[in-house]
């Protein structure tokens, strides 16, 4: 029996070293709700600690996959815990360095023959040693275009994941059923893919929760009356189409704020408080035209 077997394992204090304890409050502490996806990241880092200490004592085998596919809609923060994925990968030395290299179809595939490559092995040299996040991953395959140049940055990319796997971790993303269709017509991602974390919608409250922290975040505040109203814009908004979670709540209260400034500068004979620089009143929000029943325009994600 190796003498190793035996050794003690301080398995805190190795938490503690490895400082993955301090990521994971602070993705706590940036998203409101997500229990399932937080509550799965804590499972893939205490795998990937326990495969850590392994190697340390000799005891390891073969070298974890860590490709990922982070499935759900718009603004549910995947891109978020990608970037808190990549520290902690990073934090326990399964990639040289903490950098997240974020892209999307077009920075990958040329519009003419011999430019896809050379596109998609820049975008490889960048983020190699970190992670590569692919957003809407399912628009590099496109079967119904026989001159699309999507399947040689799909067999580049494929190389790369399997021979380079020990420098290089690939988080694919986007919606879940369009991702479930890519898996199944490029089954070799789905081979090499160990991690699949879908996100949740946010509930109404989880929104509201989020619209308090983002205020919070440039010093501003609802007033009650505008508390009140963003709780029923939440609810009108959401039942429209193209609705983002998290980035619509962002661009409202963007919106919002625009409305309070027009509101504050018609009335700018009024001498002004402090207060009301930084409140938002029910007229900021009340004025969307996702109130306007006699509109059919929606507002933007």
């Amino acid at each position: 029996m190796d003498a190793t077997a035996d050794a003690t394992i301080d398995l805190e204090a190795a938490y503690v070293r490895s400082g993955v304890g301090e990521i994971l409050d602070e993705l706590d502490r940036e998203l409101v709700g997500l229990q399932p996806v937080k509550r799965r990241i804590r499972e893939i880092a205490a795998r990937l600690l326990i495969d850590r200490l392994r190697q340390e004592f000799g005891a390891g085998g073969q070298a974890p996959t860590l490709h990922m596919s982070f499935t759900g809609n718009p603004g549910t923060g995947k891109t978020t815990v990608a970037l808190r994925m990549a520290d902690i990968l990073h934090r326990l030395g399964y990639i040289r360095t903490n950098q997240l290299v974020s892209v999307t179809r077009d920075d990958l595939v040329g519009q003419y023959i011999g430019h896809t490559a050379p596109k998609t092995k820049e975008i490889l040299k960048k983020a190699m040693g970190g992670v590569l996040f692919i957003d809407e991953a399912y628009y590099l395959y496109r079967p119904e275009n026989e001159r699309d140049y999507g399947q040689e940055a799909i067999e580049i990319l494929l190389q790369v994941m399997e021979a380079r796997r020990d420098d290089l971790v690939v988080i694919l993303a986007g919606y879940g059923d369009r991702m479930d269709r890519f898996f199944t017509a490029n089954p070799g991602f789905r081979s090499r893919v160990a991690h699949h974390i879908d996100f949740p919608d946010y509930a109404d409250e989880e929104l509201f929760a989020i619209a308090e922290k983002m205020l919070a975040s440039q010093h501003d505040r609802f007033d009650a009356g505008a508390a009140a109203a963003f709780r029923d814009y939440i609810a009108a908004r959401r039942r429209q189409p193209h609705f983002a979670n998290a980035r619509s709540i962002r661009n409202a209260l963007d919106r919002a704020r625009l409305r309070q400034a027009v509101r504050l500068f018609e009335d700018r004979a009024r001498p002004l408080a402090v207060g009301d620089l930084i409140t938002l009143v029910a007229d900021d929000i009340l004025r969307s035209r996702v109130f306007d029943q006699t509109s059919p325009a929606e507002e933007k994600p």
